[in-house]
């Protein structure tokens, strides 16, 4: 009543205790990409301003998301709600291992990347928006990584994808153009999947808050019921869509050899995995006997999603086209864990995705050199790199193991993970699959490799002669700007395959944490969860 003196307890529906100086750093990578990402605009045409600027905020990304993951590690899971209200009314920010992880490592690899493009980005693309579109972008890709809200993770989506679209079509040439369409084209029919999933799991529960919906379907008599099956079945198809997953794959290799190397590195790394998150996030945590009731239906598309990267990578000349089908052969792998669906699945699947985001982005920008000392990217008009520069052939010999597998490399660890988990739940299939995509792939980079690299010349000429096949031709050789980021990469290739214990410790908890969201719950309404 108007005039009342009735004071109102506010701690009902707001926190009332102010927030701790380190829970900050949950909002800190999307305040500090946003800051960046306007800032480099407004001076977009300062381009040689843009690398500094570009770089220097990806290194502020880079130091904010260790912070959260220290803190994530030394607290526990990290909830802070916009407004103050408390869950489910206000929109979360929920952090816990698994997406502190995955924002820490997209964040050194756009950090690698940023640097990488002072090195191939030219003047024009600088100008028209080459680092305010990398770290817009990176504000979805973290925003996806460290939201609690479906709807929000919808957003993110969103944001990631419009930058991504800028990035795409950098540089305005047809071939560019083409891909963009198809890109568009089949990320516009998974953006509407989610959003009509999302508008039912809303009219089901009355909530989008991931930790509220996993507490209600956990009430149900009948959490695995058709309606609930038909949202996870939607959700299934969207996420496939936009991870590139069988049958809805075609788009990726079609577009990701179009753009500036740097952007197919980005994408290659990123945008397929947050996909995979957004699976992981849903199926596994929110909606586990659903997940459970297309089990066999997730194993299928893996398996297909597998072959069809490996056997497509084989078929390839062009190296572009060839590492866009090991993106998505991986995404198969992953598939393979959503389908299992055990904590140590789980946790094979967030290695996996580990691995991927470091070794595809390598790989791309060993495209890029590889491209630059040999002036193609086809097979054909490729040979003698191992004599122009042995080291880089050293480097892309790792990569390619890494990719495929084999020890001692950080691809090895979580595919060991991954076929055992499948072999404890009866799916020896599912783990002979993620065996024999390992070893076509590894055919595929082993021809890569003597093409490229071992052979004296190109195709059709004596070993011996300049990689182009006209004798005194000169080699352009990469700077400085493209070799550093490439052996960052490529050293934490080799350490986690060396050293995997804290990468293993890792992916363990962040599936504990999907699997059994008890903690995760905790963190959102507090008490015994």
């Amino acid at each position: 009543m108007a005039g009342s003196s009735q004071s109102v307890d506010l701690a009902l529906a707001m926190n009332v205790l102010p927030v701790p100086a380190g829970d900050w750093l949950v909002v800190a990578p999307s305040l500090i990409t946003i800051l960046g990402g306007s800032l480099c605009l407004m001076l977009r045409k300062n381009t040689d301003l843009q690398p500094k600027l570009g770089i220097g905020f990806l290194a502020l990304l880079v130091l904010a998301n260790v912070g959260l993951l220290i803190r994530v590690l030394d607290t526990g899971m990290i909830t802070m709600v916009m407004g103050s209200w408390l869950p489910p009314f206000g929109i979360a920010f929920t952090v816990d291992t698994l997406g502190a992880t995955l924002s820490l490592i997209g964040s050194v690899v756009a950090f690698c990347a940023g640097v990488y493009g002072a090195a191939t980005v030219d003047n024009t693309g600088r100008r028209y928006g080459f680092y305010p579109f990398l770290l817009l972008l990176m504000t979805g890709v973290c925003g996806a990584f460290l939201t609690g809200d479906v709807f929000n993770l919808y957003v993110w989506f969103e944001v990631l994808l419009i930058s991504s679209y800028g990035l795409l079509v950098l540089g305005n040439d047809r071939i560019q153009l083409d891909g963009a369409v198809k890109y568009g084209v089949l990320n516009l029919v998974g953006t509407n999947l989610f959003l009509i999933a999302t508008g039912l799991l809303y009219g089901i529960f009355g909530t989008l808050n991931m930790a509220d919906i996993a507490m209600k379907v956990s009430d149900l008599e009948n959490p695995a019921s058709g309606t609930l099956a038909t949202v996870a079945a939607l959700y299934f198809l969207a996420f496939a869509m936009k991870a590139a997953a069988f049958p809805v794959n075609f788009w990726l290799p079609a577009s990701y050899h179009t753009p500036n190397v740097v952007v197919s590195a980005v994408f290659a790394g990123l945008l397929t995995k947050v996909g995979v998150y957004a699976l992981i996030r849903v199926l596994v945590m929110i909606l586990p006997a659903s997940r459970g009731y297309l089990a066999d239906v997730i194993s299928v598309v893996a398996i297909a999603t597998l072959m069809t990267g490996a056997f497509g990578a084989l078929a390839q000349s062009e190296v572009r086209r060839l590492l866009g089908y090991l993106v998505i052969a991986g995404i198969g792998a992953m598939l393979a864990g959503v389908a299992v669906g055990s904590v140590l699945a789980m946790s094979g699947a967030i290695f996996y995705a580990v691995h991927s985001i470091i070794v595809m982005t390598a790989l791309y920008m060993a495209a890029g050199v590889m491209s630059m000392m040999g002036g193609s990217s086809d097979l054909r008009r490729l040979g003698g790199l191992y004599q122009q520069n042995a080291a880089f052939a050293g480097v892309f010999l790792v990569l390619g193991f890494a990719v495929s597998g084999l020890p001692p490399f950080s691809g090895f660890w979580p595919k060991v993970i991954l076929v055992d988990a499948a072999f404890q739940d009866g799916r020896a299939w599912l783990g002979a699959a993620i065996l024999v995509s390992g070893f076509l792939t590894t055919v595929a980079m082993g021809r890569v490799w003597i093409y490229a690299f071992w052979r004296g010349g190109p195709e059709g000429t004596p070993d011996g002669q300049s990689v182009s096949g006209m004798p005194g031709e000169p080699v352009q050789l990469a700077g400085a700007a493209m070799w550093l980021p490439l052996g960052i990469l490529t050293a934490l290739v080799v350490y986690i395959g060396l050293q995997p214990e804290w990468m293993l410790e890792l992916s363990t908890q962040g599936a504990s944490g999907v699997v059994n969201p008890f903690g995760y719950l905790r963190s959102v309404f507090g008490g015994e969860g």
